[in-house]
């Protein structure tokens, strides 16, 4: 080894914080439901990652973008990246910056001297120099968005505006990046700076790295791609993770699947969790709320499917990619296909903003069941499909040893006294009858229903009906009805929701209005 190269790697040790107390984590990663339904369970392993183990790679965090959009958002998350930067380095984790193509800024700078001396690696993995496109395991899903036209979500008066202030700044528009955002504070005499795939293998070989953290931008491009990125690293062996709220994307509305911008990040942090690796927050360094961009105003919906009878497992997920992508953050929760009385993931509701439930007979494990009934004493909104009336408890029996039941779910959270539906061979006709925002829209026609006709008479007070329902030879019965709780909470509920009825537009329609009235957007 040339001496200059000892010299840089002994300092490089000298430099090592040793830190006696381990990094816990919580990992989250997806798991499909059963093999070839493209759902997956949600689920998170707690971890322990000892800091001397651990790097947090902050990845193309420029100071100026092409896309303006993207700039505000970087100057928006900047300052808590850098708290979760200089909170790692404290802890020990060695911290590379990797501004790629930037590097003719750092040439003198300390610690781009020091990754360019690292001793180098006894091997490197295949291709390591390049950008990765896609590693095997992502051949089992399909990828998320539409990127093909570069991203940008700035509006064109906008952006020409931004582009001519670029070449103003004499900075080239196209790739205007020069350095590393200022915000981020470099320590010259432990940090790291490289953008070589080989020059960052280098560093991790050296220093025993066996777990590395990403954050930075732009998640669906460089921060997956680079040589350093996700792809990389997950392929060849190391402890990949994605830190989640410390991201962004290039994706533009405009393109498919027509999301919000917000979205089309949560749908590439999703891709990651199922293929690539799990992700981690900002907040298991630093504490506090997750970090959430101003301009995104999305509630959180978590919608729960665990019903074997209406298969609202495949037609929720085709009405939420269709309909709710651009208002609302969607997390969905599924039943275990081994189990029906586990539902895996439901930590989600712990953050919901509207929980919406398509649940018919189960029971759970109490603190499974406690979570549920949390967000609903706590007085946020409800929303129930069809089973719901009959979610957490079986037919006159009593919850199984171990496990608990909530028989008073119907009457206390939608106002409904369910007892049975009429024949199955008996059509129902639908009727709108009530009046209010959440019919906007509705035809005030019949239509028909796929379904049985529900018998949840009476209703409590509080309630507001919508819709009635009839049969032949029978009293007409509520089939959607709004409810204030004794909690002071709002629900929606709506006997509907057979397959077919996703295909009528009075139903669907129906369904979105009661989302946003819950939401209260």
């Amino acid at each position: 080894m040339p001496c200059r190269h000892l010299l840089f790697a002994l300092l490089s040790l000298c430099n090592m914080v040793v830190a006696a107390d381990p990094i816990h984590l919580t990992l989250r990663y997806r798991l499909e439901t059963a093999e070839g339904t493209q759902r997956f369970h949600t689920l998170r392993r707690e971890e322990q990652w000892q800091p001397g183990e651990t790097a947090l790679i902050l990845c193309d965090v420029w100071d100026s973008h092409h896309s303006h959009h993207a700039v505000l958002r970087v100057n928006e998350l900047v300052p808590r990246l850098n708290d979760v930067t200089n909170d790692a380095r404290k802890r020990g984790v060695t911290i590379i910056h990797a501004p790629s193509s930037c590097m003719e800024f750092y040439k003198s700078h300390a610690a781009r001297l020091r990754a360019q001396n690292m001793a180098a690696a006894g091997s490197y993995p295949d291709e390591i120099g390049s950008w990765c496109y896609k590693i095997p395991s992502e051949e089992q899903g399909a990828y998320p968005i539409d990127q093909t036209d570069g991203g940008c979500d700035d509006e064109e008066a906008e952006h020409a505006a931004w582009l001519k202030e670029l070449e103003g700044q004499g900075r080239n528009p196209k790739a205007p990046w020069v350095r590393q955002h200022a915000g981020i504070e470099i320590d010259s005499e432990r940090d790291f700076i490289s953008d070589q795939g080989k020059e960052i293998w280098n560093i991790l070989e050296a220093r025993g790295i066996k777990n590395v953290i990403l954050a930075g931008v732009h998640t669906n491009m460089c921060v997956l791609g680079r040589p350093f990125g996700l792809r990389q690293l997950a392929r060849n062996g190391k402890n990949a993770v994605l830190m989640r709220d410390m991201t962004d994307t290039m994706y533009n509305p405009k393109q498919a699947p027509f999301v919000s911008h917000f979205t089309g990040t949560d749908l590439i942090v999703e891709h990651i969790e199922k293929w690539v690796c799990p992700s981690i927050t900002s907040t298991q360094f630093i504490g506090g709320e997750e970090f959430k961009f101003k301009n995104d105003q999305r509630p959180h919906l978590v919608i729960i499917s665990a019903e074997s009878e209406y298969k609202t497992e495949v037609s929720l997920p085709k009405f939420a990619a269709e309909e709710l992508g651009r208002d609302f953050k969607v997390s969905f929760v599924f039943d275990n296909a081994e189990d029906r009385n586990d539902i895996p993931g439901l930590f989600a509701v712990e953050s919901a903003d509207v929980l919406f439930v398509s649940v018919r007979r189960r029971t759970l494990p109490p603190e499974q069941l406690a979570i549920i009934r949390k967000h609903i004493t706590d007085g946020k909104p409800v929303v129930g499909i069809r089973t719901a009336s009959h979610a957490f408890c079986l037919r006159n029996q009593p919850a199984p040893e171990g496990l608990a039941d909530w028989p008073e779910f119907d009457a206390e959270v939608f106002g409904g006294s369910y007892a049975n539906h009429h024949n199955n061979k008996l059509q129902t006709t639908v009727h709108v009858t009530g009046d209010g925002a959440l019919l906007d829209g509705i035809e005030r026609t019949d239509f028909l229903s796929g379904g049985s006709l529900y018998m949840p008479s009476p209703l409590a007070e509080g309630c507001q009906v919508l819709m009635t329902g009839t049969v032949v030879d029978a009293a007409p019965e509520p089939v959607a009805w709004t409810f204030t709780r004794q909690d002071g909470g709002k629900s929606f509920y709506t006997s509907l929701g057979h397959v077919s009825d996703f295909e009528e537009p009075s139903f669907r329609k129906l369904l979105l209005n009661g989302l946003h009235w819950a939401a209260q957007q």
